[in-house]
């Protein structure tokens, strides 16, 4: 394989690596902003703004973290079949079927950059009482739709080399 190829692949999967490890502890905020709301329930007047925090670090949470977890390959697959072919069956496989993945996250990017465009121009604000700006969000949900089709690159490009018998 060529020598840009291998850059782009331990640089993104670099990036990926070091943003997803800093994503994994999102979970803690998330756990904070829901401990808190229990408590503030129970002990004082119930807060408007934990219900739509938990909710955008939740979608934070997956979205940046989604990246990572296709690197460690843990997301999910069907391995009734999968699992017992061999390496180079399964490089293939993926190959083919990568191309939907980069389909779909480049209509979900597009769908997502229009909607955050819309949402900075027009100051779009959540219906609810608390009624906090979406574009943050938005940004957010773009730039892990980014990272999500980088990495599904870099996983192409190591099928690829799998599949010639190459390694990286």
């Amino acid at each position: 394989m060529p020598g840009w190829t291998k850059s782009y692949i331990r640089f993104v999967d670099d990036m990926n690596r070091r943003v997803g490890r800093v994503a994994m502890y999102g979970i803690f905020a998330l756990v904070g902003v829901l401990l808190w709301s229990s408590i503030s329930k129970t002990f004082f007047l119930p807060s408007l703004w934990t219900l739509e925090v938990a909710q955008f670090l939740m979608v934070a949470y997956y979205i940046i973290g989604g990246p990572y977890s296709i690197q460690l390959g843990s997301n999910v697959r069907m391995d009734l079949l999968y699992g017992n072919w061999s390496d180079r069956k399964k490089a293939c496989y993926d190959a083919v079927t990568v191309l939907m993945l980069v389909f779909y996250l480049g209509v979900l990017l597009f769908g997502a950059v229009e909607s955050t465009i819309y949402s900075i121009e027009y100051g779009e604000r959540s219906p609810t009482a608390w009624r906090p700006y979406l574009w943050p969000i938005k940004v957010t949900m773009c730039f892990g739709f980014l990272l999500m089709l980088l990495q599904v690159f870099s996983e192409l490009l190591k099928d690829i080399a799998k599949i010639r018998g190459e390694s990286i």
